[in-house]
């Protein structure tokens, strides 16, 4: 049977810590594995992409695969084929199946049916493969994960949620901070509260995420005017642990959700997410694929 990572609570502790020490491992030598060599992976886009796309496309040439990108409008999906066939089709040619879209029931019902791995490249609820990147750039920067404290600013998504997800399972402290309304749903082990100074407190990263999301542009004065408290700056960052530093999953607005001297400043480890990407899911896919 295929194992899929849907939420990355698939994971279990010791498999996460592993998964980490080999994505430093590739990332020092990025074409040392041929994992996929004369296998494809699919990556299906029904959202647009730019760092999801990016990594996993070259992760997947990286390990000696073949990338098959596919957009909405390209697959009998978009005329009303079903997840069912669509999952039963593609097991048939691929290694793995990649799903970036909103509901995250799309997703699992195309895991329900595939016979080769799903990975989630973003849903609603759950971004799995950027919360390993984050978690691969605190390893990188403070040498361990285990006691760490992560803050998150702002509204309660679906990347908030994956950091509860992930961080928690990694032995990390993780409060989340946002106002009444957008606070998340469900953080079982989180510490949520309303104040970003106070989750910010002896914290080791401060996280921030784009206030208006792809299908939020509707509510967009309404969610600016909420969340213009939770701005990353240098005065939130500097009331973390002294060697706290910015995260953000990007795209970025500066000036809104984070101030460009953050952003492009000394305290930030921003970009090496954004890289950092292409290791974790590389050995993510190594991980997932192995076991088919």
């Amino acid at each position: 049977m295929a194992r899929h990572l849907l939420t990355g609570s698939e994971l279990t502790p010791p498999e996460l810590e592993a998964m980490l020490d080999r994505a430093l491992a590739l990332k020092a030598a990025p074409l040392a594995s041929r994992a996929l060599a004369g296998r494809s992976v699919a990556l299906i886009f029904e959202r647009p992409s730019t760092r999801t796309r990016l990594s996993f496309e070259a992760g997947v040439a990286e390990l000696g695969g073949h990338p098959l990108v596919l957009r909405a409008g390209e697959l009998q999906l978009s005329r009303g084929e079903s997840l069912r066939d669509t999952a039963l089709v593609l097991s048939r040619h691929v290694a793995a199946i990649g799903l970036r879209t909103g509901p995250d029931a799309q997703l699992r019902e195309l895991a329900e049916h595939a016979t080769v791995p799903v990975l989630n490249m973003l849903t609603a609820r759950h971004h799995p493969c950027q919360a390993l990147a984050d978690l691969l750039t605190l390893r990188e920067t403070f040498g361990r994960l285990d006691g760490l404290k992560l803050a998150y600013v702002g509204d309660g998504n679906n990347v908030a949620r994956s950091l509860v997800v992930l961080g928690t399972l990694a032995g990390m402290e993780v409060a989340v901070a946002s106002p009444e309304g957008y606070a998340l749903d469900d953080a079982p082990g989180a510490t949520l509260v309303r104040d970003p100074a106070e989750a910010v407190t002896g914290a080791h990263a401060v996280y921030a995420d784009v206030w208006v999301s792809m299908g939020d542009e509707e509510t967009a004065q309404e969610r600016r005017r909420a969340l213009g408290p939770y701005r990353l700056d240098d005065a939130l960052l500097d009331a973390a642990a002294p060697e706290a530093i910015a995260l953000h999953c990007l795209p970025a607005h500066p000036g809104e959700e984070i101030t460009a001297e953050v952003l492009y400043g000394p305290r930030q480890r921003i970009w090496d997410q954004a890289e950092n990407r292409r290791h974790a899911q590389k050995a993510l896919l190594e991980l997932l694929v192995a076991e088919t």
